[in-house]
């Protein structure tokens, strides 16, 4: 329970069709730490945890709060961190998903012997020969199925979400109906929770001790080698950006490649953005155990992305290669990518890089 409007009525959902329910808030990250101007706000905010002890004490079960603060910062903060440094793009949301949150919450669900956990999440939990699944949303402006690609057949069988089948609105609806006015018109954050006021890379200078001093002289150069002038630090660009690149060339400009190693950053048209293929690694697989070879699905390689229809080639356990059967721009390396069998999700993992015919 985060305090907001999803996980609230999760809770009372559950609780008024009859469940004993136990609430749990993780308190993940301590805003003093990330240097912040904006006030603490979010789910880790001292309002939000008291918000869902509120709910917990008007209907009656226990409310504790979880302190994962070290697992999340050891893992989700320096992985973050790690992936920009790497000339890459991290989505910490989903790595906090899959290894953070489900994990602490098994293990505080067997500590108070819970048999399910249940979250605010819009998706929906199908299953097909014993293997667990998600599928889309019922609201497709919610759907929240792209972050949920690498929960475990363990999670996946414990795990409950409510709010699949319903709409923003009428869970809205749901908690003006109960007596929450307040919380019915209550905000959504869709900050990194420890960057709260959005400037990752403010954040990286105050994470890596003489960032800016090791990255002065960086080299913007174009997709031929040529330099076109200088960057503030290969680190705080990402593939497919055109704005606030701090470079004025007489037209339109993208990031279309990154390299650490030489500290660059290549810079090309829009057309330049262009892939026809990928390779994805960390690969999680859901609605299968395994992909036949040229599997056709619809692949997503960011949250907002429609899609685009693909053939999958699964290369080992936990990789699998991509064909584009159009192309496509933007590709960033570091950033999830979710393999789609109508509304099911087959699996996803981490984009490794990408290739142009």
């Amino acid at each position: 329970m985060s305090g907001g409007i999803d996980s609230t009525v999760t809770a009372m959902m559950l609780h008024q069709e009859g469940y004993e329910v136990i609430g749990i808030t993780m308190k993940t990250w301590d805003y003093a730490n990330s240097g912040g101007s904006k006030k603490e706000t979010g789910c880790c905010s001292l309002d939000s945890i008291n918000d869902a002890r509120q709910v917990a004490v008007d209907m009656g079960f226990h409310h504790f709060i979880l302190d994962i603060r070290s697992e999340f910062g050891d893992y989700v903060v320096d992985n973050f961190v790690d992936e920009y440094m790497s000339g890459r793009t991290p989505n910490p949301c989903v790595l906090c998903n899959t290894h953070i949150k489900w994990n602490a919450l098994l293990k505080r669900a067997d500590a108070l012997d819970c048999e399910f956990i249940a979250t605010g999440h819009y998706a929906i939990i199908n299953e097909l020969d014993g293997r667990r699944f998600v599928s889309r949303a019922v609201d497709d402006q919610k759907d929240q199925s792209y972050v949920l690609w690498g929960l475990s057949q363990e999670c996946l069988h414990r795990s409950r979400f409510p709010l699949g089948s319903y709409t923003k609105p009428e869970i809205r609806q749901m908690a003006k109906d109960w007596g929450y006015e307040e919380l019915s018109k209550k905000a959504e954050s869709y900050e990194i929770c420890f960057v709260p006021d959005n400037d990752y890379r403010s954040f990286l200078k105050r994470k890596v001790e003489g960032l800016e001093e090791s990255l002065v002289g960086g080299e913007f150069v174009d997709t031929s080698g040529r330099v076109l002038g200088k960057h503030q630090g290969y680190p705080f660009y990402t593939v497919g950006q055109r704005k606030g690149l701090g470079i004025a060339l007489g037209e339109p400009m993208f990031v279309t490649a990154i390299d650490p190693v030489s500290n660059r950053v290549v810079l090309g048209r829009e057309e330049d953005l262009v892939r026809n293929g990928m390779s994805v690694h960390q690969v999680n697989l859901m609605k299968y155990d395994q992909i036949p070879d040229g599997l056709e699905a619809t692949t997503k390689i960011r949250y907002r992305d429609q899609g685009t229809l693909s053939e999958l080639f699964q290369k080992g356990t936990d990789e699998v290669r991509v064909e584009f059967l159009a192309n496509v721009k933007g590709v960033a390396p570091g950033q999830s990518a979710v393999f789609y069998e109508g509304d099911d999700v087959i699996g996803g993992g981490i984009i490794w890089h990408s290739s142009k015919n």
